[in-house]
């Protein structure tokens, strides 16, 4: 592997390049989560809001995460990692509430939702890379500029874990977090309208990623080395951008980075080059040094908690891991049919029962505050045991012509303060 990241590289030192970037091994001991708001005016769903609005807010916030602004617009707060899960929530939670009463002052509302429900596709953020990112997408169809503009999401970032086997090994621990998915989109479901109708999709946002390159979204072929796989598909993956001083980022129609390797495109790839070609891959887990779960949809107020509660307990607790992975092992494979129907689908709604009981048991084990355990009770009680999700939440407003988004959500962000690490 070259010292020098700007030395063009060769084919083995770009594989071993990207084994070692991307899972950096040890005991799993930290959670983050980053989560991800539309932003819309109090009163009207459909009215544009310029992200600029809160700049001057939000800049004098003082949070403990870091805040970015997604292409249309969306606010993104990503936590700092953390080395209990209780000390995430409350200090997330805690952000939360600054950013809300930011937004409040500025008359914006965060919503969470998966897909902006009302409005089209509108770029706000105007950088060479999201230029490029968009003229990569257009070339596709209409899917590509939705996911930029239009989606949110709750994303639950968890270490890789060791080197070697047993239940905290990074292979055991990637290969657990695939086989839950379909129960994590089902269950957290959340974006069931695209431009004021029903899609037909309980997460259109996972439609939405359905429809754009297969190439950077899609995971790696199963029962691979987790490093061979990842390395092997990010090369197949075709080039977003080749990055220059000028503002147009142009790259060859259909070139793959293994294609840059050998030859073509404008000039050698560089480590830096493959760098950031890892910044643009979008699949299910994206590993970068820990694992990035990107499939569930943004939730309303609270629920981001359940979500990233959910998500650690069935991961770090071995007893309730063990358990969900018996529950999913028939409907590990019909991710689209869990995106479309949520837990409607009777034998995923079985499945997502058994991994919600599982969860609440590894909460208590991990020292969850009662609090935030209680949050995940009442969320199964309200949608998992009836089949359903907060899409059918939506949907039910929708039919009956409510507001899609109450204006007070029972939910808040947090309960009880708790202590923190």
């Amino acid at each position: 592997m070259p010292d020098d990241p700007h030395r063009p590289l060769s084919t083995a030192a770009a594989e071993a390049f990207v084994a070692k970037t991307c899972f950096k091994t040890g005991p799993p001991a930290r959670v983050g989560v980053e989560l991800e708001w539309l932003l819309h005016d109090p009163d009207d769903l459909a009215a544009p809001v310029r992200a600029t609005r809160l700049d001057g807010l939000l800049s004098e916030a003082d949070v403990h995460g870091a805040l970015s602004t997604e292409p249309g617009g969306q606010l993104e707060l990503s936590s700092q990692p953390h080395r209990t899960l209780a000390c995430c929530l409350s200090t997330t939670a805690a952000d939360l509430a600054t950013m809300r009463a930011a937004a409040a002052t500025a008359g914006v509302r965060l919503t969470g939702l998966g897909l902006d429900p009302v409005r089209p596709p509108v770029r706000q953020v105007h950088t060479p890379r999201y230029t490029a990112m968009e003229r990569f997408y257009d070339g596709d169809g209409p899917d590509g500029r939705m996911m930029m503009c239009s989606t949110a999401a709750v994303q639950v970032c968890l270490d890789a874990g060791t080197e070697g086997a047993g239940p905290d090994g990074h292979a055991t621990r990637w290969h657990a977090l695939h086989a839950l998915i379909p129960v994590l989109v089902g269950a957290f479901a959340n974006s069931p309208l695209r431009l004021g109708r029903p899609s037909g999709w309980r997460s259109t946002r996972q439609a939405v990623w359905g429809g754009i390159d297969p190439t950077r979204t899609s995971r790696p072929v199963e029962d691979t080395d987790p490093r061979e796989g990842w390395a092997r598909h990010a090369l197949e993956a075709r080039v977003l951008a080749v990055r220059s001083d000028g503002e147009h980022w142009d790259v060859p129609a259909g070139l793959t980075f293994r294609d840059w390797l050998s030859g073509a495109g404008p000039r050698p790839p560089t480590e830096e080059d493959l760098a950031y070609h890892l910044t643009t891959l979008f699949p299910p887990v994206r590993p970068h040094g820990f694992y990035e779960l990107r499939v569930i949809d943004a939730q309303p107020a609270g629920d981001w908690a359940t979500v990233t509660t959910v998500v650690t307990a069935l991961l770090e607790d071995h007893t309730a891991r063990e358990a969900a992975l018996e529950a999913v092992e028939p409907v590990r494979h019909i991710g689209p049919v869990a995106a479309r129907d949520g837990l409607a689908d009777a034998e995923l709604g079985k499945a997502a029962e058994r991994c919600f009981e599982a969860a609440l048991g590894g909460a208590d084990r991990l020292g969850v505050p009662p609090a935030e355990r209680d949050r995940v009770d009442r969320f199964a009680e309200r949608y998992v045991s009836l089949g359903r999700c907060p899409a059918d939440d939506v949907l039910d407003a929708w039919h009956a012509g409510r507001p899609l988004v109450p204006a007070h959500d029972p939910r808040p962000d947090h309960e009880e303060a708790v202590p923190c690490c």
